[in-house]
């Protein structure tokens, strides 16, 4: 027994250092900073799961889908917290890009984006107390869309500091492990959130949820600040108009690179899919409470299930990765349209369980293997670039999803759902289309 627990706790001691017996976290890492490399990867994982506990605790959605309905916001606002979430982080990335580039520290960009996500977190709350349905709404709406536009930018300052900090062929590991240990917290999370007295005040409920979610951004932005970086190179920042030009040219060159975009857009559909799904739960289940820790508790459990399998096949293929995630959200959105003929309420919930660990399971593959598919695709100087133009021209896509909202409004949420999942199956077939990361850059199209 007492070996056992010794094994198991160098094994949990590995996952978090990223290390295997013989499989060394320093190649590609300037020899001189080799020594810092395990309490960096262990910094990002632990930063990683208080950020991804804070967003099921405190995101858009589940959380802030249920707040809007609990203060009887118009469903059209509902519709739009995914396709802000999308575009209001993409399109300001252009812009930021460019100015990160004349950084030579760049951490302390997600720091500054951390610390602002905690604020808006906490606004939410006078927000949804003292103001009417639909100017709450609004008010919410315009917090989560400064919210989204810092977690962009951050995402722009990540994917650089992930190339300098970690070796190529562990940054899946690295991605896989902070959900891990995010979804562990978040099975934890729903426990207790399920243990909360159904019928009584749910508004406060929720009001304690955002108020944790906020500490956890707080304590996230703490441990990225603890990480150190060397400085890099800040020659080639440029301004917007230089940076989409770039961007036009590489969208020209590369026939991998366009086949990237078009799958990443499609990838949306499964991306901004789950409070659509939680609107068609309520109208089956009417949540509460109860319900909705069980929905945080699926969702933890499809990362804890999840990760590791992602996160070392996003080592081998990322393409196959973002595949797989597709086909799942198809499977997803049928099971969740045959639910609706289910007489019985104990199957329908048995049945959403299973809908909402299928979501997170599609949600996790295809955020880990996007990214990294990108950071192992293109080169270090001009990862910035090349992060900032996909999740640019995205955004741009992003804008159209916000027409979802309307038609979650008028047709419903189970017409919302085929349609969603007929987006997934349109992806998964322009992921089986793209290279593999390594040959995403190969040779030169230009037209």
């Amino acid at each position: 027994m007492k070996r056992l627990v010794q094994i198991s706790k160098q094994r949990l001691s590995s996952i978090i250092a990223g290390e295997d017996a013989s499989d060394r976290l320093c190649r590609e890492i300037p020899e001189e900073f080799c020594r810092e490399t395990r309490r960096n990867y262990a910094l990002n994982v632990a930063n990683g799961a208080s950020t991804k506990l804070a967003e099921q605790v405190a995101g858009p959605n589940l959380v802030l889908v249920w707040l809007l309905q609990i203060i009887g916001a118009p469903v059209w606002m509902l519709g739009c917290l995914m396709p802000i979430k999308q575009a209001a982080a993409l399109l300001p990335q252009l812009v930021a890009s460019g100015q990160i580039r004349r950084l030579a520290v760049r951490k302390w960009v997600w720091v500054t984006a951390g610390l602002i996500q905690t604020v808006c977190l906490l606004l939410i709350i006078p927000a949804a107390s003292w103001l009417s349905p639909v100017v709450a709404g609004v008010a919410i709406l315009g917090l989560f869309i400064l919210f989204s536009a810092a977690s962009g930018t951050a995402s722009v300052a990540f994917q650089d500091v992930l190339g300098k900090t970690i070796s190529k062929g562990h940054r899946g590991r690295l991605l896989a492990s902070r959900a891990l240990l995010g979804g562990l917290l978040t099975i934890v999370a729903g426990f207790f959130v399920r243990q909360l007295k159904s019928g009584g005040d749910e508004l406060t409920t929720v009001f304690w949820m955002l108020a944790v979610g906020a500490l956890l951004w707080a304590l996230g932005s703490l441990l990225f600040g603890m990480t150190r970086e060397l400085p890099g190179a800040t020659q080639g920042g440029r301004n917007p108009i230089d940076e989409a030009g770039a961007g036009l040219v590489l969208f020209r060159r590369h026939k991998g690179f366009r086949r990237f975009l078009y799958a990443r857009s499609l990838l949306l559909t499964v991306e901004i899919a789950t409070p659509f799904y939680v609107l068609h739960a309520n109208d089956l289940l009417k949540l509460d409470s109860r319900l909705i820790g069980y929905i945080v508790i699926a969702i933890g459990l499809s990362q804890v299930l999840s990760s590791p399998f992602w996160g070392r096949m996003a080592d081998r293929t990322s393409r196959t990765v973002m595949q797989l995630s597709a086909w799942m959200a198809v499977a997803a959105s049928v099971f969740a349209v045959l639910l609706t003929w289910v007489p019985v309420i104990a199957l329908q919930q048995g049945g959403y369980f299973l809908v909402f660990m299928l979501l997170g399971l599609t949600e996790s593959g295809v955020r880990l293997g996007r990214k990294t598919y990108l950071v192992d695709a293109v080169p270090q100087e001009e990862r910035a670039t090349y992060t900032a133009v996909t999740n640019t021209l995205v955004g741009i896509v992003a804008v159209g999803t916000g027409l979802a909202g309307l038609i979650a409004q008028y047709g419903g949420s189970l017409v919302m759902i085929v349609v969603l999942g007929g987006g997934a199956l349109c992806s998964a077939v322009a992921c089986q289309r793209l290279p593999e990361a390594d040959q995403m850059l190969t040779g030169s199209d230009e037209n």
